[in-house]
Parts: structure tokens; sequence; C-alpha cells
């Protein structure tokens, strides 16, 4: 199975996506980490990357979606993903749709982890602490999740329509959320 799982930074998609890898034997395909990656090997692209996201901005659809093409593309992962902060744009989610398509592949679950913006705040402040992430800093996260709601705004009107969608509450607690998430992969 393929799966999406999408909402605002901070709201758990890394720490969910993570649970469904182990559980049902996914790769995990988290747009901030291959983001991350290119930044920390310092490839071309990676230092547009990094001066994109220290401004508060996204890495732009072209670069977003090269990088996940040669994910789909790699046999032994395929039906295996959980999509994680990826699609982001309506532009990314036709993109992928078409991707998974020459792949013979398919969406099978979309999640949408639904979070308020105080408790964002907190989560990710929260995780600067632990994890010590350059991209955690307050005034960066207010404009990323401004900047989040305002393009995911169509992809979450392009995905509620399907009938694999599933708007889960962001707000509960790690163990309500990956429970309810795994009740619907099971069913």
């Amino acid at each position: 199975m393929n799966v999406v799982i999408f909402g605002p930074p901070g709201a758990g998609k890394g720490t969910q996506a993570h649970i469904i890898v182990k559980k049902f034997n996914l790769y995990q395909v988290s747009t901030g980490d291959l983001l991350r990656n290119e930044v920390k090997n310092q490839t071309d692209i990676g230092k547009d990357i990094e001066n994109i996201i220290s401004n508060g901005d996204f890495a732009t659809d072209q670069i977003v979606n090269e990088l996940i093409k040669k994910v789909i593309f790699e046999p032994k992962k395929k039906n295996k993903l959980i999509f994680d902060g990826y699609p982001r744009s309506l532009d990314q989610a036709k993109n992928l749709d078409l991707l998974l398509k020459d792949s013979d592949q398919k969406i099978d679950f979309i999640f949408f982890l639904n979070v308020k913006k105080d408790s964002i705040l907190k989560r990710i402040q929260k995780r600067k602490i632990l994890e010590n992430r350059a991209d955690d800093n307050l005034a960066t996260i207010l404009k990323r999740y401004d900047t989040y709601m305002e393009t995911t705004k169509p992809v979450l009107d392009f995905y509620s329509k399907k009938v694999n969608f599933h708007e889960i509450d962001g707000d509960n607690e790690i163990e309500e959320i990956s429970a309810k998430i795994e009740q619907i992969l099971s069913v």
C-alpha cells in the first residue's frame, strides 16, 4: 500500500509515519529528510535549498518533485511508500498522481493531521530543544505555518473529496493518533 500523511509543520507527520513504517513494513518518504540530506551533503541543489529554507520558504515544486521521482521508481519500494509531508501544493499532488500512475501504483490512504496553531508552536519549540533543528526558530515556524496553510489548502480540498481521505485530530496524544491510523489501515 501507498500512504500520504500531511499536515502543518510540527503536526507529527514524521512521528506517525515512523510508527506506520515499522508496523506495516513501508518506506518513509520525507521531503524534509530528502531536502536536509541534500543540504547536509552540500550538493548544488542542497545549497539552493539551504537559502530557501533559511528564509522560511519551501523548496520549489521542481526540486521536490525531482527528489520524489527517484524514490517512486526504486523497484524495492513499489507499493510500500508513505509520503510524509508531500504533497504540499496542488501541483505536487497532481505530480504524485502522475508519477504513481507511470510506475503502476496508486495512493491507498490519505491522512490529514489537523492541528491548531498554538499546539504546533509548543511542539516545535519542544522539538528544537530535543533535536536542535536549525529550521525550528520561532519566526521561521510562524512563517512556515502560514505559508503551509496558504499553499496546502488546495491540496486539502483536492484530497478531501476522495473516498480514501481521513482527517485525524492531530491535537490528540501520539498513541491515540497512531491507534486511529492503524485501525483505518487494518481494514
